[in-house]
């Protein structure tokens, strides 16, 4: 972990170094963690931009898709003009220009089995941003793999869903959403504030976890329901015929 914080790096987070909860310790494991980010739309995106905002040290970014007009809705790290351009690109630009000492490393690529080793080599924790559950399950056994963090997310239309999965101490994603082989539905609609509010969730049991501030919020999953403004928290237990964590 780094010793010390730069001057300029005490003025860029000085409101985050006030809270007892984060401090200069805090501030360096920030500086010190690599998260991988799977998925750099409505949710990754904006996580990706609050992991740096929040100096996170090293980010590694994953997607395989181009800027488009219907994106824009809800992908606020993307602008008109970026349409046609990787999303990758787009977010490493857009990430330096907020903090240049975050480390930007970009992968042009589909998240399964074969890639996701690469992506998730050397990290602290693993933020979904993905919007199929075949690309959900590969994160998650490669976090369950590694035994690191995986914050899962999920949205449609006003509603949407968080949960931090922590090897060895929580459920998996598969005791959720077990694998029954069935085909998965066509995309939903959305409207771009529901994925606010989840990146939001998202990405402060990021920062927790990364803190170590992380013994709240973890092990269930809360659920979202933006008509009504309504959260509500459900407990899941480990599936003790888990392929994935029944095990460890």
């Amino acid at each position: 972990m780094p010793e010390t914080l730069s001057p300029d790096e005490k003025d860029r987070y000085r409101r985050q170094l006030q809270m007892p909860e984060i401090g200069e310790d805090g501030q360096r494991r920030l500086k010190a963690a690599t998260v991988a980010i799977a998925g750099i739309g409505g949710l990754g995106g904006l996580c990706a931009y609050y992991m740096a905002a929040a100096g996170v040290g090293h980010l590694r970014l994953a997607d395989m898709d181009q800027v488009a007009i219907h994106n824009l809705n809800r992908q606020l790290l993307y602008a008109s003009g970026d349409i046609g351009r990787a999303k990758t690109v787009c977010a490493r630009d857009r990430l330096k220009a907020l903090n240049p000492l975050c480390r930007t490393e970009t992968f042009q690529m589909r998240v399964d089995d074969e890639s996701v080793a690469a992506l998730l080599e050397g990290c602290d924790l693993v933020i979904d941003g993905t919007d199929n559950l075949t690309s959900r399950r590969v994160l998650n056994r490669a976090a369950w793999k590694r035994r690191i963090p995986f914050i899962y997310g999920g949205v449609n239309g006003f509603n949407g869903m968080m949960a931090a999965f922590i090897p060895g101490r929580t459920a998996c994603l598969e005791c959720v959403f077990p694998d029954t082989g069935a085909p998965e539905p066509p995309p939903s609609g959305i409207i771009g504030p529901t994925a606010g509010v989840i990146a939001a969730l998202q990405s402060i049991q990021a920062l927790k976890q990364l803190t170590l501030q992380d013994s709240a919020g973890s092990g269930g999953l809360i659920h979202f329901r933006g008509l009504d403004l309504r959260f509500k928290k459900i407990t899941v237990d480990r599936d003790p015929a888990c392929r994935v964590c029944s095990s460890t």
